[in-house]
C-alpha cells in the first residue's frame, strides 16, 4: 500500500547499514495520522516519484533525493558490474574474502565516499532516523549537532614506546566516542555518530585516523619504527591538525613570508639544434635550442631557513623535522596565508595564473612575461630562481632594444642595439634567429638570454622586409615603401624615426599636394576623383604602387585616363600597358576617345596581332587583355612601360596561375591596378596584387601565409588584421559610395560594351544574315508597311541571341559574352554590400540568371507578369539585407513599384524607348531614396543592341514624343535604319 500524497505525510531520511556497502542513506515518506503521528505506512523516495510529493519538498530535498539515487545497491550494481551477474552473485563474488577484487572494492568505496561526503553536507536540519530491524524508515531519530567538534591528537613518548589517541571535544567538552558503538559515516571529511548524535569536525578532520580508535584506547608505536613513523605520519599529522606531545618538543614558529618564483625547463619534445658562430668575439646561438620546450613556474614561499611550496590554502603550517641525537624537535611554521594570498593576487593580476602553485608556459610566453614584468618584480619583492636540476642557465634580467630609423635618399637606414644586463649586442646579430623562430641566444658569460616574443611580433616583419642585398655587420637597409611599418614601429614605442616632411605626408591622405588637372582631358573630376587623381601622382613621386579600389562606379577609369594625360603632358616617353579582361576591351577604347582623345591607343588584342614591341613606340596607351599577356609575356617582358596598369586585378589574386605570374614580370617604371574587390575569398588575394604595385611589402608568400593568412583566416587575429591593413593603407584608396555620396550626382549612369563568345558570334552571325534576307525580299514584295512583323520578328530573335543563344535554343551549351560580363559586375556589386534591380524585356533571359543563382545558392527576389503575390516579393527584397538581387521584367516591374532598398540597377538588354529604361531606372532612384544609384546598360558589341543605342540617339526626339511600343518603334524605321541595323 503506497502513501497518499493527497493526505498528510512526512519526509524522512534514514540510516541504515549495507551487508556490503557499509552505511547508506535512504529517502522515505511515511503517512501520518489524524494526530499527526508518523504511522507505519512509508514508501521510498526516488527521482521517478518524488514529484508525487512535491508539496512536502523542497529545492534542497530534490537535489539529495538525486544523489541518494547514486548510492542505492540497484545503481552500484549497474556501474561495476561489467559481467552482468545477478546482484547476490556479484556481491558475493566481489566480496570474497579469499577471492573478492579489491581493485573494483576500493573503486565503489571512493565512489561512496564522494556521494555520502555531498548528501551530508546537504543533509543537517533535515529530518535524520536511524531505520529498525522492522525496516521501520523513523525508528530513531538522530540529533543534529550544529557547531563542529574539535580532535586533539595525543602522543606520549616513553623510553621503550609512543602512545597515540585521539580526543574529541565540543564546545569545551570531551565527548566520549571509544568503546560508544559509534558510527563513521563518512570519512572524508569524517561524520561520526555517538550516542544518536550526529557530529562533524573542524579542520576537514580523516575518519580514516579516528575509526582504529572506535574500540581502542590507543595505539602503540614501538621503538625500533619510531624513526620512521615520526617522518611518515607524525609531520603531516602536526602540519594539518591540533597535536599535544609528551617525550618531545613541537616548537611553532612565525616570520614574514618571502616569494620565491622558480623557474625549471620542461621539454615536450627532442631537438637539437646546431651550433652557429655569428663572429669570433662573444656571441652564439644556444646550444641544443628546443622550440617545444616549455618554462615551469613553481611559486614558493621562504620562511627563514625553511620553504614551502604553495599548492593550496588547506594546510594552514608546514612542519619540518629535526633529530638531535635521541630527541625529536618538530618545527612547525604556521604560514602567513593572507600575506601569501595577497602576493598570489599580485601574480594573476600581472598576468601569471599561479592559483594552484605551478604553471607551465611555452617558453617564448614565459620569458615574454619576465620581460616585461621585470621592474613589478622587483618592486614587489619576489625572487627569481632557477631550478637546480636544470643543464642551462638562463638570463633572468633585464634586456631592453633601442631602434633607430633615417631616411636616405632610396631607403631607410635602420640602426639598433640590444641590451641584456651588462651585455649590448648590435641587433643585426639576432636576426636570423627571429627569421627563423629560434628563440635563444648564449651571452659572453654563457648565460642564455630568451628573445622576447615582442621582438618577434614587431621586427620579424622588419628582418623580412629588409634588402638582403645590403645587409652588413652594422646596418640594415628598408625599401621605402614600407613606410607604414616604420611609422607603426614609432608610434608603438619601438623605434625612432627620422624622414622628411613629404614622405610624412603619406601618412595622412589629407595632406597630399593638389596637381592641376592635363589641359587636353575632356571632363571634370569631382571633388573625390581629383583627390584620387592627386594620390596617385604623389605615390608616383616616391615610385610607390598603388591600388584604386574605389568602389563600382566611382570613375576608376576617368581618374585613370586623367593621369595617363598629365603623363603624356608632362613628356612620358614611353607608353602605359592597360590589362584588363577581353569584355572592357572596347569600353576602355570608347572612354579614352571621350576624356583623352590626344591619347594615341592601340589595341593589341586578336589572333592576327602584330607581335612586335617596337610598334608600342608610337602609341600613349596599349590596350590588351591578360590572356594576350599571359601568352606574349616571353615578348612583353621586354619592352620597358611608364606605367603597367590592371584593371579587374582580382584576376591575379591567385599567386601560382599562369596571369600572376606572367603580369609579375611585366617591366615598368609605375605600377598601378585597378579593383573594386581587393579581397574576394582570401587574405592571400591582397598578398599578389600588392606584391605585383610594390614587390617586396607583405614579404615572400610563405612570411605572408604565417605571419597575415592563418592568424587573420583561422584565428580571427584581429591585431594581425589591423597590421596587415596598416602596412597596405598608404598604398591602398578606397572609397565606397556612402563616403563620397555629397560629390555624386542622383543618378549615374554607364554604358558596358560586351563581346560575343566565339559560339555565340556564330549562332548571331547565321541568324542575322537569314533574317537580312528573308526582310529585304518581303519589303521588296509587300513594302515596309507591310513587312512590320517580320521585320519585329527578326530584330527580336537578333536582340536575344546578343543577349544569349539559349533564349532561343534550349540545346545551346556555350557561353555568352554579355552573360559572363553581368555576373562579374554582379558579383563585385553584392561583394560590396549593394542592392541590385536587374531589368530585362525577356522572361527567358531572367531564367538564365535564375538557374545559375539556384546553382550558387544565392537568395533573391523575382517578379514578371506571372507572379502572383508581388507585395511579398517587393517587401521581402525591401526589408531583407540578405537578398541583395532583385530579378524584374520591364513589364511587370517598369511602373509603380518602391525600391528605394536598391543603389544599383542593371539593364540587361536596351529598350526600343529610352523612356522606358528611365521608368525601370525610378523604381529605385525615387522619394525615401538616401543614396545615389548607380545604373549599367549592357550592350552587347557589333550587334543590333549596339545599333539601336546609336537610332535611339539620332532619333532621341522622335522617340521621347511619339516611340511608346516596340511596335511604334519599327514604324518609325526606314529601309536605310534597317540595312544599319542588320549590315
Amino acid at each position: 500500500m503506497k502513501v497518499s500524497p493527497t493526505q498528510p505525510f512526512q519526509l524522512v531520511y534514514s540510516l541504515l547499514e549495507h551487508e556490503f556497502l557499509g552505511y547508506l542513506i535512504e529517502a522515505f515518506v511515511v503517512q501520518r495520522n489524524s494526530k499527526g503521528e508518523l504511522t507505519l505506512l512509508n514508501q521510498t523516495l526516488s527521482s521517478q516519484n518524488a514529484g508525487e510529493f512535491t508539496k512536502g519538498l523542497d529545492e534542497r530535498d530534490f537535489e539529495l533525493i538525486r544523489l541518494i539515487d547514486a548510492i542505492q545497491q540497484d545503481t552500484i550494481v549497474k556501474k561495476y558490474n561489467t559481467r552482468k551477474l545477478p546482484s547476490v552473485d556479484f556481491f558475493l563474488k566481489l566480496y570474497d574474502p579469499q577471492k573478492g577484487d579489491k581493485v573494483i572494492q576500493e573503486a565503489i568505496a571512493g565512489y561512496l565516499e564522494q556521494i555520502k561526503a555531498r548528501i551530508l553536507e546537504r543533509l543537517p536540519g533535515k529530518p535524520l532516523y536511524i531505520m529498525g530491524s522492522d525496516s521501520n524508515p523513523a525508528w530513531m531519530p538522530v540529533e543534529w549537532v550544529d557547531e563542529p567538534a574539535r580532535v586533539h591528537f595525543h602522543f606520549v613518548r616513553n623510553p621503550d614506546a609512543t602512545h597515540y589517541f585521539p580526543i574529541i571535544r565540543h564546545n569545551g567538552e570531551r565527548v566520549q566516542f571509544q568503546f560508544k558503538n559509534a558510527m563513521l559515516l563518512c570519512d572524508e571529511p569524517a561524520w561520526m555518530l555517538i550516542d544518536k548524535k550526529l557530529y562533524h569536525f573542524a579542520q576537514n578532520v580523516d575518519g580514516k585516523k579516528l575509526r582504529p580508535f572506535l574500540n581502542k584506547n590507543h595505539i602503540v608505536i614501538p621503538k625500533n619504527i619510531e624513526d620512521q613513523y615520526y617522518n611518515r605520519f607524525v609531520v603531516p599529522l602536526i602540519a594539518n591538525y591540533d597535536v599535544f606531545a609528551k617525550g618531545f618538543e613541537i616548537r611553532s614558529e612565525a616570520m614574514e613570508p618571502v616569494p620565491i618564483i622558480t623557474l625549471a625547463e620542461h621539454r615536450t619534445t627532442s631537438q637539437t639544434a646546431s651550433l652557429t658562430l655569428f663572429d669570433q668575439s662573444a656571441t652564439t646561438v644556444a646550444d641544443d635550442e628546443d622550440d617545444d620546450s616549455r618554462i615551469m613556474f613553481d611559486l614558493s614561499f621562504q620562511y627563514g631557513n625553511f620553504t614551502f611550496r604553495f599548492d593550496s590554502f588547506s594546510t594552514q603550517s608546514n612542519v619540518s623535522l629535526e633529530k638531535k641525537g635521541d630527541d625529536y624537535l618538530f618545527h612547525k611554521i604556521r604560514r602567513d596565508l593572507r600575506t601569501e594570498r595577497n602576493r598570489l593576487t599580485q601574480l594573476c593580476n600581472n598576468g601569471l595564473d599561479l592559483r594552484q602553485g605551478r604553471l607551465s608556459l611555452p617558453k617564448a610566453e614565459a620569458f615574454s612575461w619576465l620581460s616585461t614584468n621585470q621592474t613589478f618584480l622587483k618592486d614587489t619583492g619576489f625572487m627569481l630562481r632557477q631550478s637546480a636540476d636544470d643543464t642551462k642557465r638562463y638570463f633572468l634580467g633585464y634586456s631592453s632594444i633601442d631602434v633607430t630609423i633615417r631616411e636616405s635618399n632610396d631607403w631607410f637606414d635602420i640602426y639598433a642595439n640590444v641590451r641584456f644586463g651588462e651585455f649590448e649586442i648590435p641587433f643585426v646579430k639576432l636576426r636570423s634567429l627571429i627569421l627563423n623562430k629560434k628563440r635563444e641566444f648564449t651571452l659572453p658569460n654563457g648565460e642564455i638570454a630568451v628573445i622576447p616574443e615582442v621582438w618577434f611580433t614587431r621586427y620579424s616583419e622588419l628582418f623580412s622586409f629588409l634588402e638582403n642585398d645590403h645587409i652588413d655587420q652594422d646596418q640594415l637597409i628598408l625599401r621605402k615603401h614600407h613606410l607604414a611599418l616604420v611609422q607603426q614601429l614609432e608610434e608603438e614605442s619601438l623605434a625612432s624615426a627620422i624622414m622628411s616632411r613629404r614622405l610624412e605626408g603619406l601618412r595622412n591622405f589629407e595632406s597630399i599636394d593638389s596637381y592641376p588637372l592635363p589641359a587636353d582631358f575632356k571632363g571634370t573630376l569631382r571633388p573625390y576623383q581629383k583627390a584620387g587623381y592627386d594620390w596617385m601622382h604623389f605615390l608616383r613621386q616616391f615610385q610607390f604602387g598603388g591600388c584604386l579600389a574605389d568602389d563600382m562606379g566611382l570613375g576608376k577609369t576617368v581618374m585613370t585616363l586623367a593621369m595617363l594625360q598629365q603623363q603624356k603632358e608632362l613628356g612620358a616617353q614611353a607608353p602605359t600597358l592597360l590589362v584588363m579582361p577581353t569584355s572592357l576591351l572596347y569600353n576602355w577604347e570608347l572612354e579614352a576617345r571621350k576624356f583623352t582623345p590626344n591619347l594615341r591607343v592601340m589595341l593589341y588584342t586578336g589572333t592576327y596581332r602584330d607581335k612586335n614591341t617596337a610598334q608600342f613606340d608610337g602609341y600613349d596607351l596599349i590596350l590588351s587583355s591578360y590572356g594576350i599577356v599571359r601568352i606574349d609575356i616571353d615578348i612583353l617582358k621586354t619592352y620597358r612601360f611608364n606605367y603597367v596598369i590592371l584593371d579587374e586585378s582580382q584576376a591575379i589574386k591567385n599567386p601560382s596561375s599562369h596571369i600572376t605570374k606572367a603580369v609579375m614580370q611585366l617591366n615598368a617604371a609605375n605600377r598601378l591596378i585597378l579593383t573594386g574587390t581587393p579581397l574576394e575569398n582570401s587574405t592571400m588575394d591582397l598578398w599578389s596584387q600588392m606584391t605585383f604595385i610594390n614587390p617586396g611589402l607583405l614579404g615572400n608568400q610563405t612570411f605572408f601565409r604565417n605571419e597575415f593568412q592563418i592568424p587573420i583566416e583561422k584565428r580571427n587575429d584581429e591585431q594581425k588584421t589591423q597590421r596587415l591593413y596598416t602596412i597596405i593603407k598608404p598604398f591602398m584608396l578606397r572609397r565606397n559610395k556612402r563616403q563620397v555620396a555629397t560629390d555624386l550626382p542622383e543618378k549615374v549612369e554607364s554604358v558596358l560594351f560586351c563581346e560575343m563568345t566565339p559560339e555565340q558570334e556564330q549562332q548571331y552571325e547565321e541568324a542575322k544574315s537569314y533574317y537580312r534576307n528573308l526582310i529585304l525580299e518581303r519589303i521588296e514584295e509587300d513594302g515596309m508597311a507591310k513587312s512590320q512583323m517580320v521585320v519585329l520578328q527578326g530584330l527580336t530573335k537578333l536582340r536575344q541571341i546578343a543577349n544569349h543563344p539559349r533564349l532561343i535554343d534550349e540545346a545551346y551549351e556555350g557561353d555568352s559574352g554579355k552573360l559572363s560580363d553581368v555576373l562579374m559586375r554582379m558579383e563585385i556589386a553584392m561583394a560590396e554590400g549593394h542592392k541590385i534591380l536587374i531589368f530585362s524585356q525577356f522572361i527567358k533571359h531572367l531564367n538564365v540568371f535564375q538557374e545559375y543563382l539556384k546553382k550558387k545558392k544565392i537568395r533573391y527576389a523575382y517578379l514578371d507578369g506571372s507572379t502572383s503575390d508581388r507585395k511579398s516579393q517587393i517587401e521581402l527584397f525591401q526589408k531583407d539585407e540578405s537578398i541583395k538581387l532583385f530579378l524584374i521584367s520591364l513589364k511587370a516591374g517598369g511602373q509603380g513599384h518602391n525600391l528605394t532598398a536598391a543603389d544599383y540597377v542593371f539593364i540587361l538588354d536596351p529598350w526600343w524607348n529610352p523612356a522606358s529604361e528611365a521608368q525601370a531606372v525610378d523604381r529605385a532612384h525615387r522619394i525615401g531614396q538616401q543614396k545615389t544609384v548607380f545604373t549599367y546598360k549592357f550592350i552587347t558589341k557589333n550587334s543590333v543592341e549596339e545599333k539601336i543605342l546609336a537610332l535611339q540617339r539620332s532619333k532621341q526626339k522622335l522617340a521621347s514624343d511619339l516611340i511608346t511600343t516596340e511596335e511604334s518603334f519599327v514604324k518609325s524605321l526606314t529601309k536605310e535604319d534597317l540595312l544599319v541595323l542588320l549590315e
